[in-house]
């Protein structure tokens, strides 16, 4: 059998000389006896290999090991569902009231409102001097060629609406006239309204006398005008008649021959007293 090193027993002695020269070692640094020089033996012969031992029990689990650095930032996922929708809060105590902001522009105009109930009567103001009225109400009624012969009646009438019950009508008459036939004779003509005569200050007339005139036929334009007084305000039938003088013969009247004649009607403010 071939001489092999045996590396138990080596290791064996090995351990044997290292305690027995740490032991004199010790005792020489007391007694100063002499060392040993202790060797072990180059070769020993092998024995047959042992068996496996048993496995040993389990060591105890080791500590948890440190967190790990935080990883990269991944990517950003896709939304969720929304939620279904909470229940309202309580509601929270009002505002301290914020400033005024700054003056907007004119919107557009709205569409107009409604008509409102009449409103009561105001107190009555105190009484305006005496003026012009505002605007002017009047009236012309014409005709061409009347031509009318007649020697008593009405010749023409003219319907005016009068707006003020406090002022006066100024009436005129423009057109021919004449008498015929007649010595010492005299003709009148006048104004009515709503058929009387005016009262107030006085009538409004004149009159066409002839002292010899049994072949003239003069046709002449003449002019009558006058204002008349409490007159009620509303439609007045302005009329414009022929009658006889009060203490001359009467004459062969004739009113509008071949021209145009005209009753002028105007609302005007009352004279000053």
């Amino acid at each position: 059998m071939a001489n092999i090193p045996c590396k138990g027993s080596v290791a064996l002695f090995s351990v044997f000389a290292m305690s027995f020269l740490v032991y004199f070692a010790g005792a020489d640094n007391k007694t100063k006896q002499p060392s040993y020089n202790v060797q072990p033996p180059p070769f020993c012969y092998g024995g047959i290999p042992g068996m496996h031992g048993k496995p040993g029990s389990p060591g105890a689990p080791g500590r948890d090991g440190r967190d790990g650095r935080d990883g990269a930032k991944g990517d950003q996922g896709s939304p969720g569902k929304t939620g279904p929708h909470g229940p309202s809060g309580v509601m929270g105590p009002a505002g301290v009231n914020g400033k005024d902001g700054a003056k907007g522009e004119p919107g557009i105009q709205g569409p107009p409102g409604q008509k409102g109930q009449r409103g009561e009567s105001g107190a009555s103001g105190l009484p305006g001097t005496p003026g012009l009225m505002p605007f002017k109400n009047w009236k012309e009624c014409a005709w061409k060629n009347l031509n009318d012969d007649k020697d008593n009646g009405l010749i023409k009438d003219c319907v005016f609406t009068k707006n003020f019950s406090d002022t006066a009508l100024h009436v005129a008459w423009t057109g021919a006239l004449r008498i015929y036939r007649c010595t010492s004779c005299c003709k009148r003509w006048y104004f009515t309204f709503n058929g009387a005569e005016c009262s107030a200050p006085l009538p409004i007339d004149g009159i066409v006398y002839m002292w010899q005139g049994n072949t003239q036929d003069l046709h002449r334009v003449r002019h009558i005008q006058g204002h008349c007084n409490n007159i009620h305000k509303g439609k007045v039938r302005v009329g414009f008649w022929v009658g006889n003088c009060p203490h001359n013969t009467p004459g062969d009247a004739y009113t509008g021959y071949s021209s145009v004649s005209r009753i002028f009607i105007e609302e005007v403010p009352k004279a000053q007293a």
